[in-house]
């Protein structure tokens, strides 16, 4: 790695192909290889096929164990959840307790590392509750919230054909987001 392209690794989305939470972990993704940064999205696809985590003995299968090694490699992360229920979505949880395969590592789980979060919601209620409860489990992992977290208020007609937001406080929200954890990955190395 060096200091003028860390790796940013986006990690979200729905089941739902071209959901709304993917198409905005997308864009901030866009938005960080615009600061120089290398980035590389496991979205919803990936995630759908993750057998759920399982602490028994048996090791990790395949794709639990990509998931680990890509997670590994990453300078920072963006996480992106649909706010479901109050919380984030099972497919998200799931990723992230999976990665407890790191919890042996020299740099354990997000150790040292700048975590942003982008969360989608129908309305706001939902929205605040589910940043509360990833920031808190980026906590556990070891890993650095970044100061601002996007929580978007989103529907079908929310981005363009670009992919991008159609409101410029949406646009600015995963900016934001993707700058701070970009701005951190080089400073972490830099230094």
């Amino acid at each position: 790695m060096t200091a003028a392209a860390p790796l940013i690794v986006g990690l979200g989305g729905t089941t739902r192909a071209g959901s709304s939470t993917e198409l905005a972990l997308s864009a901030a993704l866009s938005a960080a290889e615009g600061l120089g940064a290398r980035t590389r999205l496991v979205g919803g696809a990936f995630l759908a096929e993750l057998p759920i985590y399982d602490p028994r003995p048996g090791g990790p299968s395949e794709r639990q164990a990509e998931l680990a090694d890509i997670v590994r490699g990453a300078d920072g992360l963006i996480l992106a959840t649909p706010g479901y229920h109050g919380s984030l979505s099972g497919v998200v949880k799931n990723a992230l307790d999976t990665l407890e395969l790191l919890r042996e590592d020299s740099r354990p789980y997000f150790s040292g590392r700048a975590v942003g979060v982008i969360v989608t919601a129908a309305g706001p209620q939902a929205s605040g509750t589910t940043l509360t409860a990833v920031r808190s489990i980026i906590h556990a992992l070891r890993g650095w919230p970044t100061p601002y977290g996007a929580a978007m208020t989103v529907n079908s007609a929310s981005f363009g054909e670009d992919g991008r937001p159609r409101e410029a406080h949406d646009a600015w929200q995963l900016d934001t987001v993707a700058s701070q954890v970009v701005q951190f990955a080089r400073m972490r190395f830099t230094s």
